[in-house]
């Protein structure tokens, strides 16, 4: 469950905003900074990284290891006000058969919404979410499906939880079609 200060500031799903990269840019800094040389790579994934997609104003970064080693990553995270999200399904995600071991982390209370999902590099939920990125950024059509699909959601979601949860299906539907792009183009992580 979100946080209750990010209960708070409600659930509304808007047309993107240009200055969405550049939130990214300094959130970005100052993960990489707080985590130094665990972070691998370092992602601007989800919506709000797909230019003209209407989204949660909410950046998702991905930060990519080769070691999760929780210990070490939760304290970087702690040292910056960062907080661990404790649910299972922030900790672990099935993806093509396979458990992947992840941590995903809200900002501090008074700092602007934001998830950072730590994976390992390797994996395939790593992979997963690049090329969902990836795909609408190349696909205006599903791109502008996909946008028009998450506002009328938000109309009947009650909660950012239950919107989560009922998007899941849909975003699984929308994987297929992405894998048979990067399959059709040889797409592979950048």
């Amino acid at each position: 469950m979100p946080f209750p200060d990010e209960l708070a500031r409600g659930l509304a799903v808007v047309p993107y905003n240009p200055r969405w990269p550049d939130a990214f840019v300094a959130l970005a800094g100052s993960v990489t900074a707080a985590l130094g040389p665990l972070a691998v790579a370092v992602d601007h994934i989800g919506s709000t990284a797909v230019p003209g997609l209407a989204a949660k104003d909410c950046i998702d970064i991905q930060v990519r290891v080769t070691d999760l080693d929780e210990d070490s990553i939760v304290c970087c995270f702690e040292r910056i006000g960062f907080r661990a999200r404790p649910e299972p399904w922030n900790r672990a995600e099935n993806t093509a058969g396979r458990t992947w071991a992840k941590l995903v982390f809200a900002p501090p209370a008074s700092e602007r919404a934001s998830n950072i999902h730590v994976r390992h590099t390797a994996s395939e939920a790593a992979r997963r979410n690049l090329l969902f990125r990836d795909f609408l950024r190349a696909n205006a059509a599903a791109c502008d499906a996909w946008g028009d699909f998450k506002q009328r959601l938000a109309l009947f979601a009650p909660d950012i939880y239950r919107y989560g949860q009922a998007k899941a299906g849909p975003t699984e539907i929308l994987m297929i079609a992405a894998e048979s792009w990067a399959s059709d183009i040889g797409w592979t992580v950048p």
